[in-house]
């Protein structure tokens, strides 16, 4: 569901023109003013730093997991009970 949505948020993206951006950059300026711009960018600038971040800390706690060795089980001792008389004769019959 989520893949579709991206896809087609980038879909949307490609139809916006030179014209329709600085309609969108014009929008921006009037509501926040020019001096809280960079501001607003600045934030900006540092949320998408910490999400590549934490991006990056996944992706390598991912290939750390999948390069270490499986943990083999450990040699259990066999639980079977000695052969009695009764059962041989039981799996002579057979």
């Amino acid at each position: 569901m989520t893949a579709v949505f991206v896809k087609s948020s980038f879909l949307i993206l490609q139809d916006i023109g030179m014209s329709e951006l600085l309609l969108i950059a014009v929008v921006v300026l009037l509501l926040f003013g020019g001096k809280k711009i960079p501001e607003l960018m600045r934030g900006l600038g540092k949320g998408i730093r910490e999400f590549n971040d934490a991006k990056n800390n996944v992706r390598q706690e991912i290939e750390e997991g999948m390069k270490e060795k499986p943990v083999q089980p450990a040699a259990t001792a066999t639980t079977d009970a000695p052969h009695t008389s009764t059962e041989d004769a039981t799996h002579s019959k057979i």
